[in-house]
């Protein structure tokens, strides 16, 4: 089967940076996302899937709302029946579709407790993007192997002094508090200038880092 024959479903894709180089490959691939008029709620797959690719929104799930902080009066509150509604709908797809690979990504968060322990979990800096955002996954796929086994590695790989990879992103030691790398909610808070900037800041936190989205590619063409 040539690539132009082969169908990839990236649901709740947002900036495409998953299915990426499936697109540049010449692979069907069908981004299904609001921000491109499609709702995944109403979303009825093509027949002959042959991946699908889906990254429900972590917000239910972040351990981040676990905690408060001087601007907040209580404690983010949950609604994990919204978050996992959008998470079952990813699956009852996936299940009408029976894929050669299927993934569901999310932040290592409170979905352990909904799909189990994850076949795989990763940081963005072992595929060459650096900073830090452990990322779990579920489903029937081959997993890519790292490129980096430590975060000092990716560091030294980045064609550049450290320092002044640091000096470009903004990140002061006072931000990294004695991290080797920043976490992407580092670089949220150096790259946005306005805090009110919510959807802009959400999306960036929830890019895909294209290292990994390569590598995933690679092992599951």
């Amino acid at each position: 089967m040539e690539n132009k024959d082969k169908v990839v479903v990236d649901l709740c894709g947002g900036s495409g940076n998953w299915s990426k180089f499936y697109d540049e490959a010449g692979y069907q691939v069908i981004n299904v996302d609001i921000l491109y008029g499609l709702d995944v709620h109403h979303y009825i797959p093509p027949e002959n899937v042959y991946g699908i690719l889906s990254a429900p929104p972590c917000l239910e799930f972040s351990l981040a709302r676990n905690g408060i902080n001087k601007y907040m009066t209580e404690a983010p509150k949950r609604n994990l029946s919204a978050g996992m509604e959008l998470v079952k709908t990813c699956q009852r797809i996936i299940d009408s579709c029976s894929p050669v690979f299927w993934v569901i990504e999310n932040p290592t968060g409170l979905l352990r407790r909904f799909l189990g322990k994850p076949i795989y979990t990763f940081h963005p800096w072992q595929y060459g993007d650096p900073w830090t955002k452990r990322t779990d996954l579920w489903g029937k796929f081959n997993i890519p192997k790292p490129i980096y086994q430590s975060q000092q590695e990716c560091l030294d790989n980045l064609g550049e002094p450290v320092t002044e990879y640091l000096r470009k992103q903004k990140i002061s030691p006072s931000i990294r508090k004695g991290k080797l790398l920043p976490s992407k909610a580092d670089l949220d808070k150096t790259h946005f200038k306005y805090t009110g900037m919510r959807a802009e800041r959400s999306a960036f936190r929830a890019e895909t880092p294209l290292g990994f989205a390569r590598a995933f590619y690679e092992v599951n063409k």
